[in-house]
């Protein structure tokens, strides 16, 4: 068996889109051998990867609620340094992303800490995600889900699609206001600070039943508080688990003629807000959107060194210039974990149009999150390198990224969203209705 793949024995007898529940004697090891998002309870047999305990299930002392959260892991120390002149000796747990970025930036470097497996979620995540096991379905070949409510609609994955939902659906908190900052970073680490507030309101993971039946996944709206030129942009946007019985719906308010305009179809590789030609707009969460222009293989597990538990990165009033440098962030300030990945490979249809003729999707496994993303050029060449700073908001609980790093080896810039270490900090306990979310609520925002 290769080095590279745990499981590229998997690979083989995978089931095509078209299949979906498993069996009650599959669903029966979720919550013991396999945690309840279908990761695997144990550690690996070196013990470089610990047993799955529960993770962090509740706030650390001396969190304060509102505030930046303090590290749980603080006292850990790294245990070794991977850099261009040395990353052949780790090669098999990194991806080829980040093998490139270690060639193409010999100053970055990334710092490995022990691995703690932190990803904790609400129980009501974990018992669905047991029920959808045995009654979820890929829908519209593979267009949108049914039959799934609230948790992870695949904790076994049968093929690529599946997984790629799982990341879709997996749990963000119920509802969330959160201040953020995004940077396209110039070569010589220049930047312009762009300011968002996003509201969030996760339907599929806070409803019941009968309360999914419009298929809204969640919904999402987005205020540019600056720089001047695009302070007023207000982005409103509905996803949905079925893109072809309810495609998305985007609004965009323009404050230079104050009016709210339905976006046609703002999907794919439409160039996303404000990020100055550096990404995509399904680069947003590393992969979003209708997943229906690729074939997904699930290629199996690896074991990754993946950014996890990203405290340092952060933490309150970190200057911004002091994350965003030359050609990446600071390495300083970065964490890599090993931990198992889902590997999915995307490979653009036939006749499909899309910047991107290949992306892979390295899933973490107690979280479904996309922790890497390397994406390919029509010519086969690594182009784009995403990777999700994360850690557990442990207030919710709810592992979720805290920065995303995007870059492009061909322009060697990078774009940077989530920074919100001189903001508000994300409020997960929010009430919105669903007023706060109609083109109506944006037009009067707007005005």
């Amino acid at each position: 068996m290769s080095r590279r793949f745990l499981l590229a024995a998997l690979c083989l007898s995978l089931p095509g889109p078209a299949l979906a529940k498993v069996d009650a004697e599959q669903a029966l090891r979720l919550g013991q051998a396999l945690t309840p998002l279908g990761a695997e309870t144990a550690g690996n047999a070196t013990g470089t990867i610990p047993a799955w305990e529960g993770g962090l299930k509740k706030p650390v002392p001396g969190y304060e609620k509102g505030a930046h959260h303090p590290d749980p892991y603080a006292a850990d120390k790294p245990l070794f340094t991977i850099t261009a002149a040395n990353m052949a000796q780790y090669a098999a747990n990194l991806s080829p992303g980040q093998q490139a970025l270690l060639k193409a930036y010999p100053d970055w470097r990334m710092q490995v800490y022990p691995s703690r497996r932190s990803a904790a979620f609400p129980d009501k995540i974990y018992k669905a995600s047991k029920a959808n096991a045995g009654r979820a379905e890929l829908a519209n070949n593979g267009i949108g889900v049914q039959n799934a409510f609230v948790g992870i609609p695949f904790p076994i994955p049968g093929n690529g699609l599946e997984a790629v939902w799982n990341h879709e659906l997996r749990y963000r908190g119920d509802q969330a206001v959160r201040q953020r900052g995004q940077a396209a970073v110039h070569e010589d680490g220049g930047f312009t600070l762009v300011k968002f507030t996003d509201k969030l309101d996760s339907v599929y993971s806070r409803n019941d039943e009968d309360a999914a039946k419009d298929y809204t996944l969640f919904r999402l709206k987005q205020e540019i508080g600056a720089p001047a030129g695009l302070a007023g942009t207000i982005v409103l946007v509905h996803e949905t688990t079925n893109m072809l019985e309810a495609p998305r719906r985007t609004w965009i308010f323009n404050p230079k003629d104050k009016r709210v305009r339905r976006v046609g179809e703002y999907a794919y590789d439409d160039a996303s807000t404000a990020a100055d030609g550096l990404a995509t707009v399904d680069n947003f969460d590393g992969f979003s959107g209708t997943p229906d222009r690729y074939d997904w293989t699930l290629k199996g597990k690896q074991e990754l060194y993946i950014p996890y538990n990203s405290y340092k990165l952060h933490a309150k009033d970190l200057a911004y210039e002091d994350i965003l440098k030359p050609g990446h962030i600071n390495p300083e300030l970065g964490r890599y974990e090993l931990h198992r990945v889902w590997v999915v490979e995307g490979q653009l249809k036939l006749g499909a149009s899309h910047v991107y003729a290949k992306r892979v999707l390295y899933l973490d496994e107690d979280s479904w999150q996309a922790a890497v993303i390397d994406h390919y050029d029509e010519e086969g060449g690594l182009w784009r390198v995403a990777e999700t700073h994360a850690l557990n908001y442990y207030e919710v609980p709810v592992l979720f990224n805290t920065l995303e790093v995007l870059h492009d080896l061909k322009a060697k810039r990078y774009l940077v969203s989530g920074l919100d270490n001189q903001e508000r900090m994300a409020d997960f306990s929010v009430k919105l209705g669903e007023d706060e979310f109609t083109s109506s609520s944006v037009r009067r925002q707007g005005k």
